[in-house]
């Protein structure tokens, strides 16, 4: 990112404790510019997806203060909240009995659109991820591949126009060349769109190539952050530094399979 734009996220001194008194979130405090493409990396049961589910209040803070754009969302109506803001996650949620055109109108046809503007926003998104109109708009989820079926889950996602999304683990159960297609997809839609996203991934290498700031939590705490070229140099505690060094190990072992083939 060029510019810091003002944040359209914010949390601060955010803590979640869920039964039995465990932490998942012990006063993170973190903000998300307009338009930043924020990736969350950590390990399994670090406090991920509370993060992202504090932001449209699928989950409540015990104390500290989470805000979208401006708003603390303790003062917003939950339901206004979350259609404010795009969803996609790994198990895409799509309706089975729905085709792909009312999976999409979902939402807007919630905001009270009428039908025709409804129709042009299907089509319209439709072809923004990368689908045949023709081939899909009538289509049920059982008859799509699973990367058509998350296309379909990111068309549903931004059908109202929100300005932010958030994605838990969204290209995660797709194969290879799918999943890279699709996040650069989906990357291309977020600055054309001129979103702002919060994604969760395991995938260290995906956050360094897609986003343009990484945050690492570790056991519910906010233990680093910054530009995926300050994360791979920085001098960091010894989790965040293996971790950063996972993606330049991937791409060493590449170069030196390539330089041996090359010489063979």
């Amino acid at each position: 990112m060029s510019e810091r734009h003002p944040a359209a996220i914010s949390f601060q001194d955010v803590s979640k404790s869920y039964g039995g008194g465990r932490k998942a979130l012990d006063r993170v405090s973190l903000d998300v510019a307009e338009r930043e493409f924020l990736a969350v990396v950590g390990p399994s049961g670090s406090g991920k997806t509370t993060l992202l589910r504090l932001i449209n209040r699928l989950a409540e803070a015990d104390s500290g203060a989470v805000r979208v754009e401006g708003e603390d969302v303790r003062a917003a109506d939950p339901v206004v909240l979350r259609r404010r803001i795009g969803y996609v996650f790994q198990g895409i949620g799509l309706f089975p009995h729905m085709t792909v055109a009312q999976n999409i109108a979902i939402t807007p046809k919630l905001l009270g659109w009428g039908e025709t503007r409804i129709a042009a926003r299907v089509d319209e998104l439709i072809e923004l991820v990368r689908l045949e109109r023709a081939a899909h708009r009538d289509r049920l989820p059982a008859q799509l591949s699973g990367g058509e079926r998350q296309r379909v889950g990111v068309a549903r996602a931004i059908a109202a126009g929100p300005k932010i999304v958030l994605m838990d683990e969204p290209f995660g159960a797709l194969d290879p060349l799918t999943r890279d297609a699709l996040s650069e997809d989906y990357r291309r839609l977020h600055d054309k769109l001129g979103l702002t996203t919060v994604m969760i991934t395991h995938d260290t290498l995906e956050a360094v190539l897609l986003a343009d700031r990484i945050a690492v939590i570790r056991k519910g705490r906010m233990i680093a952050q910054g530009t995926p070229r300050q994360m791979l140099s920085a001098e960091q505690d010894e989790y965040v530094r293996k971790l950063m060094a996972t993606p330049q190990r991937q791409a060493g072992r590449l170069q030196a399979l390539l330089d041996e083939r090359g010489g063979a």
